[in-house]
């Protein structure tokens, strides 16, 4: 069975082959953007807490929050080796390579509390009704986010059946087999003859034929020059569908995997559906923090469910029960939701907020 294989450009304008404006960080542009319409909307019309001039402030530092916490959260709870990694050029230490990848949403959040609880002691702001107000915001960028992500290719899906018409191939596969399953590359031969020159890290443009590839693949954990071409010609690889280079697609549909497009699946369910879910909610005013509650709530559930679909991250696989570390960190987050809702309800706080004017 034919299925589509995945050739969206990662780069909305780009200016060179690896520099340019990428749709990710225009879904964090689209989400903090959104935060900051919905709670000028809410300012004008004196629903919160916040003045239209203090919802700007608010927002830039949540921005701030978000970034610092999502990269942060990654680092601690998918690849702590990255506080120990240093190198020799820009940006030096691994934790502020965010050019190659990896956000928790987990850690935005808690880096987003946290600037919820400065900026509240800071200006006198009930800390909760902030937390409120980006939560709701938040699954809007989660939106934006989850769509970004199957633009970039990456956080795909697992295995799906063959029969599945909605199977996508992800030519990123290939970097996981790179480091997982080297000898899968091998495949890879019948669309190597379609690619335009590909040259290495060095600037030198490489001369090789089926066999040349195979001696690289063998020797791809042994040789640095083999690592080296392999990545180049894998990254020419992606480039090539990325650019709708016809011979390179038509080639791939015989060598990629079909998978579910679980960032499809965690846009519905994580973002558009904890979004409504809110919405329908907070249509009235709400005592401070039962949105967030909402939000944490239906979010881990949701995040639980679609990770079933999902691919965890190779370098820590399936853990206790065969669930993904987001899974359990979205277990964890259950529990402490049932206590942030606990201590929210028991507080003496206004009804904020909503979309209708609050009936006293």
């Amino acid at each position: 069975m034919t299925h589509y294989v995945h050739q969206l450009d990662p780069f909305a304008i780009q200016f060179t082959e690896t520099m340019g404006i990428r749709w990710y960080g225009l879904a964090y542009l689209g989400g903090f953007l959104s935060t900051y319409l919905i709670s000028v909307w809410l300012a004008k019309r004196g629903r919160i807490q916040l003045s239209v001039e203090k919802a700007g402030d608010f927002i830039t530092w949540v921005a701030i929050g978000t970034l610092a916490g999502a990269r942060l959260g990654y680092c601690l709870f998918y690849s702590p080796e990255l506080f120990i990694q240093f190198g020799s050029s820009f940006p030096f230490w691994g934790v502020l390579e965010v050019h190659k990848g990896g956000m928790s949403s987990h850690g935005g959040i808690v880096g987003v509390m946290f600037v919820c609880w400065w900026f509240a002691k800071r200006g006198g702001f009930s800390a909760l009704h902030l937390i409120d107000l980006t939560a709701y915001s938040g699954a809007i960028g989660i939106i934006f986010g989850r769509i970004a992500n199957f633009i970039n290719g990456e956080l795909y899906g697992r295995v799906a059946p063959e029969a599945y018409k909605w199977a996508v191939k992800f030519p990123t596969e290939l970097h996981y087999w790179a480091n997982y399953k080297v000898q899968e590359l091998k495949r890879l031969i019948p669309a190597l003859g379609s690619l335009e020159p590909v040259k290495n890290s060095k600037g030198q443009t490489l001369v090789f034929d089926a066999d040349k590839w195979l001696e690289w693949v063998n020797r791809y954990r042994l040789d640095s020059v083999a690592y080296d071409n392999v990545n180049s010609v894998i990254e020419k690889v992606i480039w090539s569908t990325q650019n709708g280079k016809t011979e390179v697609i038509e080639a791939l549909q015989t060598v990629l995997t079909p998978r579910y497009p679980s960032q499809l699946f965690q846009f519905f369910l994580e973002g558009f559906l904890v979004w409504l879910v809110m919405t329908i909610v907070w249509f009235k005013p709400r005592k401070a923090g039962i949105i967030a509650g909402v939000f944490g709530f239906s979010y881990s559930v949701a995040r639980i469910v679609g990770e079933q679909y999902r691919m965890p991250d190779a370098h820590i696989g399936f853990q206790w029960l065969g669930l993904t570390r987001g899974q359990w960190l979205s277990v964890g987050f259950i529990f402490f939701v049932i206590g942030f809702l606990t201590v929210a309800l028991k507080m003496d706080n206004p009804k904020l907020g909503g979309f209708l004017q609050n009936s006293k």
